[in-house]
């Protein structure tokens, strides 16, 4: 009651926000007719005086209303568009870091260009991400005629470009792009050598476009770089024959809300018979299980053309939300090579994750961060406690005339397929075009079907038919158009009135089903409506749709019951409306939750990936790496004599003989020392010190790319063992519940123990590396020819100098090779030293001159 009060007096937060914002509008309408009365050449003149005021220190907010009224005048002279006041009020929301709800027709894409200006002037780069390539092209098309009239530079980041490509659409004052293009080269710069290699500059200030659909409905999917594990897939195949002899509720149940599926014990009894083996889940059979479970999962859980299609060979992911193929995108842990088994195409090769992050924590990396969606509301609190966004509601240009109608509700979906015929028939004779809105590509061809049988001409779009999304949507306001659509519905494209449709009562939006999240279903009533246009909408039901069987049939069957509904009878009722609410805020918070999860366990992994990217990126750009090694080799050495006994002349000879080997292991000592006693910690990071010395001599101009080069390829190697852990360590942590402990507790702490070793492991082999580094240097290329040819693995000078990319800022021009002589991986190079180049040419397999009758590398050469 208070709160109320509250807000009749005070007005709610929003009002009282936007109140406050208005006078900042009256500043920007003030300088109009300044702007107005400058000549087109004076636009860029104007920008770079604003960049350099902004150099010199004065702050963006301060310039906002001059920037905004400079960009309204320039959009008026090159797109013909002048941003309305609510418009303005958007780009100050977007410019604070929030996100601003825009109803579709709003003008969202214009209202961007306003923060996308003035932080363009910081010269730090501006992204503004879209949820597909192609509004990605068109708006950096569209707008970009706006930007280059300011003097602005725009670049485009989509699919299939070179590094090249990318380095300069990145280097743009503003870059456009999609939220997986964005985050995928976040992961890819992560894994370059040479800095001339990154395409992204730092993450400053990002606008969402559709945030709602990137940071709430795909952060269920982190984005992850793999590659092919050395396993076989015949294993997949050989499951798959065995499933289709399983008998649901004797074998198997299947949990439709969590989309899991699990063995009875009748069912494992009955499988273990299939396979021959004695106990399914002994842990020698743990391998064997996973497939099983993945299998099962695969045919009776995930469905073709609702789940996924089968599209040229392959078996390609629908997103579950907007119903767009996921081309090149893969379930994870074996269920993508379960479901090609299922469908008999190709099984490729697992994969292992090589670098991966959620959108969540990519996107909380950037500077200030915004967003502009029509549905944002229903998830203001995730926002908020997820990415610390404040969600704005802006109000319309023009007022809201679409008529939202009640549910009607069918027992069966025969009925309800009967009923919308129906009704597309009567609105398709009168003329009213009309979008159908379908939760699935096979629900979308059924309805298809049934229309072609009346001989009702219409459009169909879904993700086998998207090449025309654009053109299809646009289209759909015409008017006797019928379109039929998956939740892509056209996403960020107008679906503009034709002649006559206005009289008719506007866009007519047709629900087959109501989607587990509300804000999906106003994504498609949103179509209609536009700019104070007429439309109307209106959803129908059966008791046999998923949500409805799931969530919340039981309650609604009674009520109809009780009504005494015939078949083919249809309810509306507000009891119904509110319990069909109801079951979808339920599915939300599961929805949530899985988000939840999937950010408390990722958050472990982004600190470390923090510290892991950290260091790679210091060790990549730069230019003096002694003081970084000297460190680890500090580390190493504290480590390993901690072990030590605290006095050593009183330690027995196995013990002593132990502590050699450790530190010959360690760094290569006995290189450089030939004294019977051990060497201290001080005497060996001096021993540390002069190798390195010696090292630095030989490699001259070439000491920090030997370093560099080493140091990358080993955290490249550990840091994906360590993911490998880590998804075994989360697998299997669940476990954990059933002893009372908190799974999240201790994933913290295992993956926390998993890391501190993961570093000590990094700083003890790049230590072990460089302390068993040659250079030799060679007189004629013939004979560096031969040597490559005769070494055991000469994969170290390809990688290092053979294959160097023309960008690379550092010359080799002395011919010389690397080895690694590490008594674990060249065997036959202990103890090695450069060659000089007045020492006899002999090749590694001559025999040695002192007459021993050995070959020369393990006699006299093996000193040398």
């Amino acid at each position: 009651m208070f709160g109320y009060i509250i807000r009749k007096v005070f007005g709610t937060r929003n009002e009282r926000y936007l109140k406050g914002k208005l006078p900042l509008v009256t500043a920007i309408n003030k300088l109009e007719p300044e702007m107005q009365a400058l000549a087109d050449a004076d636009f860029p003149k104007r920008i770079m005086e604003y960049k350099e005021r902004i150099a010199k220190g004065e702050s963006l907010e301060k310039l906002l209303p001059e920037v905004f009224a400079l960009t309204r005048e320039a959009s008026v002279r090159a797109l013909n568009m002048r941003h309305f006041d609510v418009q303005l009020i958007g780009g100050i929301v977007l410019n604070s870091g929030r996100i601003a709800e825009m109803r579709t027709g709003e003008g969202k894409t214009l209202v961007a260009t306003l923060p996308v200006v003035l932080n363009a002037l910081s010269g730090k780069g501006v992204h503004v991400i879209t949820v597909n390539d192609y509004l990605a092209k068109r708006d950096a098309e569209w707008m970009g005629k706006l930007y280059n009239f300011l003097g602005l530079s725009v670049g485009v980041v989509v699919h299939g470009l070179t590094d090249a490509e990318r380095q300069q659409a990145y280097g743009s004052d503003i870059t456009y792009g999609t939220n997986n293009e964005f985050g995928f080269d976040y992961l890819r710069d992560n894994m370059k050598f040479y800095p001339e290699q990154l395409v992204q500059r730092e993450l400053n200030f990002a606008i969402v476009d559709e945030v709602d659909s990137i940071l709430i409905d795909e952060a269920r999917t982190p984005l992850i770089i793999s590659g092919a594990a050395d396993q076989s897939t015949e294993k997949y195949n050989q499951i798959d024959t065995i499933i289709p002899r399983l008998k649901d509720k004797e074998h198997y149940t299947i949990d439709e809300k969590a989309k899991s599926a699990a063995l009875t014990d009748e069912g494992v009894a009955f499988v273990e018979e299939l396979l021959n083996v004695e106990n399914l889940f002994d842990a020698q059979n743990i391998t064997l299980q996973h497939h099983v479970l993945q299998a099962l999962k695969a045919h009776k859980v995930f469905k073709r053309d609702v789940d996924y299609i089968v599209q040229n060979g392959e078996v390609v992911i629908i997103d579950e939300f907007r119903g767009r193929a996921m081309e090149g995108r893969r379930f994870s842990d074996g269920l993508h090579q379960a479901l090609e088994a299922k469908e008999h195409v190709k099984v490729e090769a697992e994969n292992q994750t090589l670098a991966s992050i959620t959108f969540q924590n990519y996107f909380r990396m950037y500077k200030k961060l915004s967003g502009m969606t029509g549905t944002a509301d229903t998830e203001a609190v995730e926002f908020q406690q997820i990415y610390g966004l404040e969600v704005v509601s802006i109000p319309t240009h023009r007022p809201m005339t679409r008529k939202d109608m009640p549910d009607v509700i069918y027992r069966s979906k025969s009925e309800k397929f009967d009923a919308i015929v129906k009704q597309i028939q009567i609105l398709h004779e009168k003329g009213q075009p009309v979008l159908v809105g379908t939760i699935s590509i096979e629900n979308s061809e059924k309805l298809s079907d049934l229309l072609k049988k009346k001989n009702i001409p219409h459009n169909i779009l879904n993700a086998k038919h998207h090449a025309q999304e654009a053109e299809i949507v646009a289209e759909a306001g015409q008017k006797g158009k019928v379109t039929i659509a998956t939740n892509m519905a056209g996403r960020g494209t107008d679906i503009r009135l034709g002649e006559g449709v206005l009289e008719l009562g506007g866009l007519f939006i047709l629900g087959t089903e109501r989607h587990e999240s509300r804000r999906i279903d106003n994504q498609l009533r949103g179509r209609s409506g536009r700019q104070g246009d007429p439309g109307e909408s209106r959803f129908f039901l059966s008791l046999e749709d998923d949500l409805m069987r799931i969530f919340g049939s039981e309650r609604i069957m009674g009520i109809m019951e009780s009504l005494g509904l015939k078949d083919g009878e249809s309810i509306e009722h507000r009891l119904i409306s509110r319990a069909i609410e109801n079951a979808q805020k339920r599915v939300e918070a599961h929805n949530f939750e899985i988000r939840k999860s999937l950010l408390d366990y990722d958050t472990v992994m982004n600190q470390q990936r923090e510290v892991i990217y950290a260091l790679r990126r210091q060790t990549m750009v730069g230019d003096d790496l002694d003081g970084m090694v000297h460190e680890f080799a500090d580390d190493a050495l504290g480590l390993l004599y901690a072990d030590f006994p605290t006095h050593m002349e009183k330690a027995s000879p196995e013990e002593k003989e132990r502590c050699r080997q450790a530190l010959a292991e360690a760094i290569n000592f006995q290189r450089v020392w030939h004294r019977e006693e051990l060497p201290s910690k001080d005497e060996a990071m001096a021993i540390v010190t002069e190798i390195l010395e010696e090292l630095k001599k030989d490699a001259a101009e070439s000491y920090n790319s030997v370093v560099r080069y080493f140091i990358l390829e080993e955290l490249d190697r550990s840091w994906k063992e360590h993911l490998f852990n880590m998804d075994h360590l989360r697998d299997g942590i669940g476990l954990r519940g059933y002893g009372q402990r908190d799974p999240r507790q201790e994933y913290k702490r295992e993956g926390f123990e998993l890391f501190q070793a993961l570093i000590g492991r990094i700083r003890e082999n790049v230590i072990k590396l460089l302390t068993r580094v040659r250079i030799r240097f060679e007189e004629q290329e013939q004979q560096k020819e031969e040597v490559l040819e005769q070494e055991s693995s000469p994969s170290l000078y390809n990688s290092l100098f053979k294959h160097s990319e023309p960008s690379q800022s550092v010359s080799y021009s002395s011919p010389q090779t690397v080895e690694n002589d590490m008594s674990s991986t060249h065997k036959n190079k202990a103890n090695q030293k450069p060659l000089k180049r007045n020492e006899p040419k002999l090749g590694r397999n001559d025999d040695c001159p002192c007459g021993s009758g050995k070959k020369y590398k393990k006699c006299c050469g093996k000193d040398k």
